[in-house]
């Protein structure tokens, strides 16, 4: 099977909500995989769209896999003639939980077309070699999300808000994403938010709004902390540390650290890169390595701070702090401190 990209889901995506909105209707949808952003989204414009309100009483049904429904259950339910009306709508949430989820199959390879059946498969993806997802595939529509990487996350941001007519530094949206992660839900939240907060005449999201209106610290944030440990500015970061020291519940050490071993995780994958295809161009490197081309520069700076070698040291210095921030060899240092001792370290690799 090929290997699904942030841009195959979001092409499926447009693709379904357009035949939506053509009232173009397939017996079954299975909405599955790691992102529930697009799921919940594709989900809730057919609860609401498709049959009227007056409808809906009668004919529209939303089931929850975690309810201890059973797979029976949906199947009779689905098979059931609508009253009033040319379809019905079953929607089924955390299918995922459903026990025997793959004897659905039993329906799905001859679905009944008055019938709309939604499965929202929550956070993984059905089996594609199973008979479940063949019919489905068959019958219906598949939308297959999946988790974006760092680079598709701010693309993305930048297309959310292009669609807003409005605009973002790119500074701001990496600190977005250094600090929600690629949460596609929580960061249309925010966004939603700064844009209805920007002053009257503004357009574009800076670092100071995000400062602002999300609490997250324009100079002291793990994004910050990276770029000081790229050209090793020991001053600037001891200052960030004890930032993060004095304010734990904001800056917790386990997100901490995970930022910063996806950092030189990327790094160690710069100087791989450049080893086997010596003279890559920026474009090509930032999109291999799956960053932000706006930041390649600062990649490239800390490549040299930091050779192969260093980098891998530093990677286990960091798998190191990790686990004695969970209780391995800890000793009476907190979070804090030992947060300030690794980066000393790093610096000084």
């Amino acid at each position: 099977m090929a290997k699904i990209y942030a841009k195959d889901t979001i092409a499926a995506y447009e693709r379904i909500l357009s035949d939506l909105k053509k009232k173009v209707y397939k017996p079954i949808y299975l909405l599955m995989g790691e992102e529930p952003y697009y799921i919940d989204l594709l989900s809730d414009y057919m609860a609401n769209n498709i049959l009227t309100p007056e409808e809906r009483g009668f004919n529209q049904l939303m089931l929850y896999g975690s309810k201890d429904i059973s797979v029976t259950q949906v199947i009779e339910t689905a098979r059931r003639y609508p009253m009033m009306s040319n379809k019905q709508v079953i929607i089924v949430r955390e299918a995922q939980q459903l026990k025997d989820f793959e004897s659905l199959e039993v329906y799905t390879k001859n679905p009944l077309a008055s019938t709309i059946l939604v499965l929202c498969f929550m956070y993984k993806s059905v089996d594609k070699r199973k008979a479940l997802y063949k019919s489905v595939d068959k019958a219906g529509e598949v939308l297959e999300t999946v988790q974006f990487y760092e680079n598709e996350t701010v693309d993305w941001i930048k297309n959310y808000l292009k669609g807003k007519k409005c605009e973002i530094t790119p500074d701001a949206a990496q600190i977005l994403f250094e600090h929600i992660g690629a949460d596609l839900s929580r960061i249309a939240n925010e966004l939603d938010k700064l844009f209805t907060l920007l002053p009257e005449g503004s357009s574009k999201i800076t670092a100071e709004h995000i400062e602002k209106n999300i609490g997250i610290s324009r100079e002291y944030n793990v994004f910050e902390l990276n770029k000081a440990l790229n050209v090793r500015n020991t001053k600037k970061a001891m200052l960030i540390v004890e930032h993060f020291r004095k304010n734990p519940k904001e800056y917790p050490m386990v997100i901490t650290l995970s930022t910063l071993f996806g950092h030189f995780l990327k790094l160690l994958k710069l100087h791989l890169i450049q080893r086997n295809q010596p003279g890559i161009n920026d474009y090509a490197l930032a999109s291999e390595m799956g960053v932000t081309p706006f930041f390649i520069s600062e990649y490239k700076t800390a490549a040299r701070n930091y050779p192969p070698g260093k980098t891998v040291e530093v990677i286990r210095l960091i798998r190191e702090y990790d686990a004695r921030s969970k209780g391995w060899n800890k000793g009476a240092a907190d979070d804090g401190e030992l947060l300030r001792e690794l980066v000393i370290r790093i610096v000084r690799s």
